[in-house]
């Protein structure tokens, strides 16, 4: 047994070098993708609020006293404690009365390169046409007379004939020199 040598164990310095690098490679990696998913759900978290602003700026344009003038106009609003710069456009469309409005907004801290800079932008239209043709603000005055009076059933104080109608349309009257439809029933039919 004096010619068999005693095998040390362990690793030999090549083989926990070659280790530490697939473990320094594999620790990059994750660290990489850790990081472009902390990016991610940073640029979703502002393009989200990037499209609150668009949304609000269009809603103020929307429910302004007057219509809003044709052209470019910009601002800046804060949202979650930072600043954003919004840009409008108000376009005429085709349909007269109508105009389109475009809100594109990015961060304030974010240099301006052109249109790639802007996280988002938001269309939306406005204008008089909009309107029921007889201008009534209420959307049932339109509808034709059903049971229950204009506008269906089931809407509280449409008929004319309910005490307190609560300024529900009347039915037009019918005209002096015109006789009413009258129209035959049949008979039952009975068989014994």
């Amino acid at each position: 047994m004096n010619g068999l040598r005693h095998r040390h164990s362990g690793f030999t310095l090549i083989e926990v070098l070659v280790a530490l690098a697939i473990v320094t490679l594999g620790m990059a990696a994750l660290l990489s993708t850790l990081s472009a998913s902390a990016e991610g759900a940073s640029w979703q978290r502002d393009k989200t609020f990037a499209e609150w602003v668009a949304l609000n700026r269009l809603a103020e344009a929307r429910l302004a006293l007057q219509r809003p003038t044709k052209g470019k106009s910009d601002g800046e609003v804060e949202l979650a404690g930072r600043k954003w710069k919004w840009s409008q456009e108000v376009v005429e469309t085709e349909i007269k009365g109508v105009m389109r409005i475009d809100v594109s907004v990015r961060p304030s801290d974010v240099a301006s390169s052109g249109d790639r800079a802007w996280f988002t932008t938001v269309s939306g239209i406005t204008g008089d046409a909009l309107a029921p043709p007889s201008g009534a603000l209420d959307p049932f005055a339109q509808l034709p007379a059903g049971p229950g009076g204009p506008g269906g059933p089931g809407r509280p104080g449409a008929n004319p004939e309910q005490p307190g109608n609560g300024g529900g349309a009347r039915p037009p009257a019918q005209p002096p020199n015109q006789q009413p439809i009258v129209r035959p029933v049949d008979p039952p039919n009975t068989t014994d």
